[in-house]
Formats: C-alpha cells, sequence, structure tokens
C-alpha cells in the first residue's frame, strides 16, 4: 500500500506558473508508474500527464501539452507537475495517482492508489 499526499495548489492568475508535488509513504515510488488527473466542479476527471516508474516515459493530454510537465525524484519519493501558461480552464482538483502494474495511460482505471488532491485555481 502506498499513500499519496498532493501539495503546491492554490491561487494563481491567468499566465502565471504552479508547481505541484506528490509525495509519498508506506512505499517506495520507483516501483510504481504515475500519473496526475484533475476534476473540475461539474466535469469528469481527466487526464492530465503520467510518467514511467524510470522517468524516461511521458504522456501528457493534448490540452496540457508543451505547458504542463511532469518529473519525477526517485530518490525523495516525489512526484511533481510543473504547471505553465496557466488558463481558466486548467482551474480544478489535482489528484496524483500510482499504477502497480507497467500502465501509464490516459484512463484512470488503469491506477491503483490515489491522493485526496489538492485545488487549483486560476483567475482572469
Amino acid at each position: 500500500q502506498v499513500q499519496l499526499v498532493e501539495s503546491g495548489g492554490g491561487l494563481v492568475q491567468a499566465g502565471g506558473s504552479l508547481r505541484l508535488s506528490c509525495a509519498a509513504s508506506g512505499r517506495t515510488l520507483s516501483s510504481y508508474n504515475m500519473g496526475w488527473f484533475r476534476q473540475a466542479p461539474g466535469k469528469e476527471r481527466e487526464f492530465v500527464a503520467a510518467i514511467s516508474w524510470s522517468g524516461i516515459g511521458t504522456r501528457y493530454a493534448d490540452s496540457v501539452k508543451g505547458r504542463f510537465t511532469i518529473s519525477r525524484d526517485n530518490t525523495k519519493n516525489t512526484v511533481y507537475l510543473q504547471m505553465n501558461s496557466l488558463k481558466t480552464e486548467d482551474t480544478a482538483v489535482y489528484s496524483c495517482t500510482a499504477a502497480r502494474g507497467s500502465y501509464y495511460g490516459s484512463n484512470y482505471l488503469g491506477y491503483d492508489y490515489w491522493g485526496q488532491g489538492t485545488q487549483v485555481t486560476v483567475s482572469s
């Protein structure tokens, strides 16, 4: 079992940046592929980005490609989401997730553990 805790959310103006962190406890993160999803009020959960256990492979939603960067530091048991050029439509609760198997795609059903999420609000 792995516990995930997100941090780094907050209020930022459009065009600004935030860096989210996802810290793990209970197990070493190097065993898991990791992902970030988001959910805005009244909308379905949406894939944002994912990274393989080694950090070599990454995937992004088209809506964030070129603006967001996912990375990981297995020595710190932490995964990051650097968000630049934020838009009002990026406003959502962002959650990190871990997959026990080889999956690191866009389907939330492929992941096994979830954090509680951190709120990101982008104002115009």
